[in-house]
């Protein structure tokens, strides 16, 4: 079976992006885990590898530097909309990010571009909605110790 095909869809900036670099590394009904290079060079991320949990709502991404040292954990609050015919994933990011340093520091990020997006009409209130919820979820596994477990498949994988 050819591996899917997996485009990254951001609301702010707007785009939409094929990966046709990531390699894939796993896929079954529940999850998807990739390994990818950055798509543009930058100074502080070289790397890394991602796990989409297409039921859950988010994505779990282990960033590292160039000397192969992990930078952080930083997981996306995701949609996606799935093709079976053309086997294409469009993972929509919905901007609520959470990052976990290796010291266990637990930081959420970009709840802002969530009235942004919502103002601009690049969210509906359903969708906002969701985002908030999945954030509270994937906030939950966190604070009750489950972040292990979501960490599993990318070190199974990769």
């Amino acid at each position: 079976m050819a591996d899917p095909i997996l485009y990254r869809r951001r609301l702010i900036p707007e785009e939409c992006v094929l990966l046709k670099d990531d390699r894939l590394l796993h896929r079954d009904n529940r999850i998807i885990v990739t390994s990818w290079n950055t798509l543009k060079p930058r100074k502080d991320i070289h790397h890394g590898c991602s796990c989409y949990y297409l039921e859950e709502g988010f994505k779990v991404s282990r960033f590292y530097k160039e000397d192969g040292s992990l930078l952080y954990w930083y997981c996306d609050i995701v949609d996606y909309d799935y093709d079976e015919k053309t086997d294409t994933y469009v993972i929509t990011d919905l901007l609520a990010d959470v990052i976990i340093y290796p010291d266990g520091f637990v930081k959420v990020v970009d709840i802002d571009e969530l009235a942004t997006a919502r103002d601009a009409g690049l969210l509906s209130d359903e969708m906002l909605k969701k985002s908030l919820l999945t954030l509270n979820h994937l906030l939950q596994i966190i604070y009750d110790g489950g972040f292990d477990d979501l960490q599993r498949p990318l070190e199974m994988y990769s």
